[in-house]
């Protein structure tokens, strides 16, 4: 099973997370939502990304970003940029103006919100199905997605724990999205993302 951690906000954190025996294939942060306490101003986000990511991908979580903001982070060695609120045409816009992959995250409360993928099929890298939440992590049901076709890659996120038994989603997703379960007290613990990292490669 292959994992997204997300919201990072230290480099101690981000340092353990490379240099973990099952590094996160993506580590995720949470770039222009200041509302979210996981949220990194611009000059912090330059420092902490700014070391070697060894075998992870980095990815910037926007929330219908403005095009000054998008220039402004344009040489960040992010991998992925994780678009919410963001129409297909933008997001075509962006990805090809960036030459960058894109995750495009949906809000899902329902199977008409889960089909909204259908419009960023041939745009879009990934496809996060994640709850209604934005920095709080709201659960829905993961098997409205279960009849995704299996081409496209998808990722899920909503109200997942790290001592979760992962092999229930083996058959409805490629990749885990995790961030608050890894918390205590508003902070990334490391002895949960330790159980999350293991437990997720005995899969």
């Amino acid at each position: 099973m292959k994992v997204k951690v997300c919201g990072i906000k230290n480099k101690y954190t981000l340092k353990y997370l490379i240099n973990h025996k099952y590094p996160p294939e993506y580590i995720g942060f949470i770039s222009n939502y200041p509302k979210s306490n996981r949220n990194l101003e611009y000059n912090k986000l330059k420092y902490i990304i700014n070391l070697n990511k060894k075998k992870s991908l980095f990815v910037s979580v926007l929330v219908n970003p403005k095009i000054t903001f998008l220039e402004k982070i344009k040489n960040l060695s992010f991998d992925y940029y994780q678009l919410y609120d963001v129409c297909p045409m933008q997001t075509r816009f962006i990805k090809e103006r960036y030459k960058i992959k894109i995750i495009t995250a949906l809000k899902i409360g329902s199977i008409e919100d889960v089909m909204n993928y259908k419009k960023y099929r041939n745009i879009s890298d990934i496809v996060l199905f994640d709850g209604q939440g934005y920095e709080k992590s709201i659960a829905f049901n993961h098997d409205l997605i279960s009849n995704v076709p299996k081409n496209i890659t998808k990722m899920l996120a909503g109200n997942i724990q790290y001592y979760d038994k992962l092999e229930k989603f083996n058959k409805i997703t490629d990749i885990i999205d995790i961030s608050g379960s890894l918390e205590t007290s508003g902070e990334k613990d490391i002895k949960k993302i330790n159980v999350f990292l293991n437990n997720a490669k005995k899969k």
